[in-house]
């Protein structure tokens, strides 16, 4: 059996990236686990890492994070978390939004270009087309991610 494993983005807007992410990837809202009500609940039992001890005038974060997952359970779960630090390197790991596949490769070229048009829309940056192949993107806090075709055959 494989190992199931979650994908953790630092930033420092979590709800900005999460309305990214939700309008990228089709995610919604994970649920708190039970017994908690809400996410601020359980964020609480765990005594506020990273911000028990600062005080508002300290720059404590109000937005702590966002957490989401495929409504249909079969992508990995995205947790959003803030930090304080800024991003300073190039992704060593990345995102690839993935568009159907099948057709001509115009046609899947094509699928890729209205995808990377849509996202950049909804607030990403495209920075580079490796035509008819696939299309390097920036999410609004500038974390790199791909748009390319599914090479897997279409259900």
């Amino acid at each position: 059996m494989a190992t199931r494993f979650d994908l953790t983005l630092d930033c420092a807007d979590a709800t900005l990236l999460a309305d990214f992410w939700k309008t990228a990837l089709g995610y919604v809202d994970e649920p708190p686990p039970a017994p908690f009500a809400t996410r601020e609940e359980w964020v609480a039992s765990f005594g506020a890492p990273g911000n028990a001890d600062k005080g508002a005038d300290e720059g404590a974060e109000d937005d702590g994070g966002a957490w989401l997952c495929d409504p249909d359970g079969i992508g990995p779960r995205l947790s959003i978390l803030t930090v304080r630090e800024p991003k300073r390197a190039k992704n060593r790991l990345h995102i690839d939004v993935r568009v159907p596949g099948h057709g001509s490769a115009q046609q899947r070229w094509e699928r890729i270009v209205a995808e990377a048009d849509r996202l950049a829309r909804a607030g990403g940056t495209i920075l580079e087309e490796f035509d008819g192949h696939h299309v390097v993107m920036a999410d609004p806090e500038g974390n790199e991610f791909c748009v390319a075709a599914d090479s897997r055959p279409a259900e």
